[in-house]
């Protein structure tokens, strides 16, 4: 009898999940190992093509005067340099991740719907091939800046808006169909004796990352939609001329966009809290707290929105509950900070690659927090607003923040997908290139803002030359070593010392109860939870 059922699991298995051969295993798959490896592939190729259009934009900042593209040109490369960024490298780096292991962390056999899981995977190439394709198109690419304020999106924008509208759709239901799966795995199955109070922070930071994308992603398709009725139908919602407001795109925009910050960040914080307990040797410190503070920065994500807007003249009891609220987030981000900080302290501490970039990641994280604390009080945004300080402030905590974090993840789990380790001094000249270019890449833009650069121009006065050249300098040194990476990587895949099961000394969870590299099918039957 048992041998029956054995046979019958088999072909079952086949049907759904055997890996066919060659191109068309990746077209079809419905395995979560697969699938996540397909989002960080795509999210790497992303993260090279907007980092060509910051290449752009930084050697025409080179020297002053325009001496490379036209300022056209420019402002269609801020544009597409920040929407491919945060929505085709940052974001499906993270759902990669999560692809890769939530189901492993969890005890679960794979996603709770693969198939689901392959369709939201494939949309996305579909969604940048045409956002991209629109620099081809009559008028050229979207040139209204990755925030698309109307009436630039609107009434002013090229033909190609249509095509961006579009493809932002596509984004928004590929990351609403991988938020709902991940939040029904993570509440279906996980193995028995698996609490949610007993969950990698990993896990449950996306949980939380999840909750957030269902919330704010239909508010991005909602203004989107408002946008193409103004372009198409004769409606005003954005055209103060037919009774519409401008000022209500803004409100909208950042309805949808102050939470989408947090969900580009919120699972670095997970990765992160797995990583510096495994390398100091000691278990997190304030588990619970973390938990806690994690689902209060998420919530207090949603009242924060109109401190992107403190110039557009709202009523001053709008400003002090804008500032207020926005500093009130300052205070479960610290006691992530301290708990990580903590952590570390007497622990047993060695630095290789995961843990320096994890380093890296709270010091410089740290500091873009706190530049976010100088833009929240109100009447000091008034002078900051729309300069490079703001260009600081956001590249501090998503490149240090989420692409940092990102890194850190990949290094620490490198070893466990490929089965190899990768190679050590590799890594760290990585780290170190990426450190110093990034560092140099955006320090000087605090002062340069300060000074009073606006940002999202071509052209700049003499006086901020010498600090435009060194971040020059800073990120061509960061955008080249990306390719390092890439070598390292594909190094790893072909070769490299064998991995051990537990891969690092001092890593806890169910992940490094697998074999190195995990089985197709992982966790067949659930595992014991202690």
């Amino acid at each position: 009898m048992s041998a029956v059922i054995d046979d019958h699991t088999h072909t079952a298995d086949d049907h759904h999940h055997g890996p066919a051969k060659g191109f068309m295993r990746w077209v079809l798959t419905t395995n979560h190992k697969d699938i996540g490896t397909m989002y960080l592939w795509f999210s790497f190729a992303m993260f090279l093509t907007g980092g060509l259009m910051a290449m752009v934009i930084r050697s025409e900042l080179f020297q002053p005067g325009l001496q490379i593209v036209d300022p056209e040109f420019f402002n269609q490369m801020t544009t597409l340099h920040g929407l491919i960024m945060v929505f085709g490298a940052v974001m499906p780096a993270f759902v990669g991740l999560a692809n890769w292991m939530v189901p492993m962390m969890i005890g679960a056999p794979d996603m709770a719907m693969p198939r689901m899981n392959n369709w939201s995977f494939w949309i996305l190439p579909f969604a940048f091939f045409i956002l991209i394709s629109s620099l081809f198109m009559e008028g050229g690419a979207p040139n209204f800046g990755w925030t698309f304020y109307a009436p630039l999106s609107t009434t002013y924008a090229p033909p190609s808006v249509t095509f961006f509208i579009l493809s932002v759709h596509m984004m928004g239901i590929s990351s609403i169909m991988g938020a709902i799966n991940i939040i029904a795995t993570i509440l279906n199955l996980r193995a028995p004796g698996m609490t949610m109070m007993k969950m990698p922070l990993f896990v449950w930071t996306w949980l939380i990352t999840a909750f957030l994308l269902i919330a704010v992603m239909p508010v991005l398709a909602g203004v989107v939609t408002m946008m193409l009725m103004d372009i198409h139908f004769g409606t005003s919602f954005f055209n103060a001329g037919g009774g519409g407001d401008p000022v209500l795109f803004q409100h909208v925009f950042w309805f949808f966009g102050h939470p989408e910050v947090y969900i580009m960040i919120l699972p670095a914080f997970g990765a992160v809290s797995a990583i510096i307990p495994t390398f100091s040797r000691k278990p997190l410190f304030g588990y619970t707290s973390m938990v806690y503070a994690t689902a209060s920065i998420a919530f207090l994500s949603f009242i924060v929105w109109a401190h992107h807007m403190f110039t557009v003249g709202m009523p001053l009891t709008g400003e002090l509950f804008f500032m207020y609220a926005t500093m009130l987030i300052a205070v479960p981000t610290g006691v992530k900070v301290f708990n990580w900080v903590t952590t570390m302290y007497r622990g047993a501490l060695t630095f290789e690659t995961p843990m320096l970039f994890a380093i890296a990641f709270v010091i410089l994280f740290t500091i873009g927090g706190f530049s976010g604390l100088m833009l929240a009080i109100a009447p000091s945004d008034f002078q900051y607003h729309d300069t490079y300080f703001v260009v600081a402030h956001f590249h501090y905590v998503l490149v240090p923040g989420a692409i940092f974090g990102i890194y850190a993840g990949i290094y620490y789990w490198l070893p466990k997908w490929t089965g190899h380790m990768y190679d050590e001094l590799l890594g760290k000249t990585h780290f170190w290139l990426s450190f110093i270019g990034m560092n140099l890449a955006f320090f000087p833009m605090h002062f340069v803002g300060l000074a009073g650069m606006p940002r999202r121009i071509p052209d700049y006065a003499l006086q901020f030359a010498n600090f435009n050249m060194i971040s020059s300098v800073g990120a061509f040194l960061f955008g080249a070593t990306q390719l390092l990476f890439l070598f390292i990587v594909i190094k790893t895949i072909m070769s490299g010392k064998k991995a051990t099961p537990q891969v690092w000394e001092g890593a806890e969870g169910l992940e490094w109860s697998l074999p190195s590299p995990p089985p197709y099918h992982t966790f067949s039957t659930p595992p014991d939870i202690k």
